[in-house]
């Protein structure tokens, strides 16, 4: 036999061998349906913590709460500026690349809206407008909001027809406060709960390879090597991660459509509309990749633990 031949002939055994360990696994936990449901429904838990906090900071920056009415600046022009140099000004504010939109608000327009707002009719005894022109700065999105606000107000004020520059610094700084310890909540929740699967994953191969401790040693005594004897319980591994995995996006996903409409009312009171984004398919297939990982994981470490037993004293399960 030549020697392609029999490389051939290896690949085909091992492909034999792995696809019915992979399709056996599968089929031994649906055999036990009910401990199997329990054990995927507290990895899919465990998993979907962390997933919708970041969801949730998805759906908050999709909101667009910190660009559109925190961080825009008021800047008030000194009484009597001419329109010709407002003009000027907002084509020249316009032209930087840490501004997004520039609003500029006549003293007439400015009245009117205070007035319908107001309700004042004592305005209309005023011999002349007291407001002055007033433009609305809106910063471009993105990271380092905080420093660029500060920054643009600064230039602003700086400026000798600008009177004085405002915007809601504390809310900005609480918002940028609350985001970053949201990330950072995230990555934290991320370790812990990646721990926690590949714990539960290991406890319950633990159990299954102590259950079936006498036919490993069998296998082990007839010569069977060990990657032959890892091979079902690597597998259940993976298959208890993947399938917590899916367990996790059907708990997003119920959970977006049960909060969806509550915050869909709560928003147009507000006179917003930005509905719920869930898990895109790049993340779904990330999460079910990341699951699979861990579940495989746990149960390397598991079956490692008894392997090691079994070559040391070959009384794997009676210790």
């Amino acid at each position: 036999m030549s020697l392609v031949a029999t490389i051939t002939q290896r690949w085909r055994g091992m492909a034999r061998r792995h696809s019915y360990s992979f399709f056996s696994s599968l089929g031994a936990l649906m055999s036990h349906r009910v401990g199997t449901l329990m054990t995927i429904l507290v990895l899919g838990i465990a998993m979907v913590l962390p997933l919708g906090l970041h969801l949730t900071l998805v759906n908050l920056d999709r909101m667009e709460l910190q660009e559109e009415q925190w961080s825009a600046l008021n800047v008030f022009m000194v009484q009597g500026t001419q329109e010709a140099a407002i003009r000027e000004l907002v084509g020249e504010v316009e032209l930087l690349d840490t501004v997004q939109r520039v609003e500029a608000i006549s003293p007439a327009q400015g009245l009117a809206e205070f007035r319908e707002a107001a309700g004042f009719a004592a305005l209309d005894l005023l011999e002349s407008n007291p407001l002055p022109w007033v433009l609305s700065v809106t910063p471009t999105p993105g990271d380092g909001l905080e420093a660029r606000v500060e920054a643009l107000s600064e230039a602003l004020q700086g400026r000798e027809s600008v009177a004085r520059v405002e915007y809601d610094r504390k809310w900005l700084e609480r918002l940028g406060r609350l985001l970053e310890l949201g990330h950072a909540a995230v990555s934290v929740l991320v370790v812990l709960f990646s721990v926690a699967v590949v714990v539960v994953v290991a406890n319950t191969i633990r159990l299954d390879v102590a259950a079936r401790a006498d036919e490993i040693e069998v296998l082990a005594l007839v010569g069977a090597w060990p990657s032959f004897i890892r091979q079902p319980f690597l597998y259940s591994g993976f298959w208890y991660g993947l399938l917590g995995g899916v367990m996790a996006m059907i708990l997003v996903n119920l959970g977006l459509e049960y909060l969806d409409r509550p915050l869909a009312r709560f928003l147009a009171s507000y006179g917003q509309t930005a509905p719920l984004v869930g898990l895109g398919l790049g993340q779904t297939l990330a999460l079910l990749l990341v699951g699979a990982m861990l579940g495989l994981l746990g149960a390397l470490v598991a079956v490692q633990r008894y392997m090691r037993e079994l070559r040391v004293g070959g009384t794997l399960g009676r210790r």
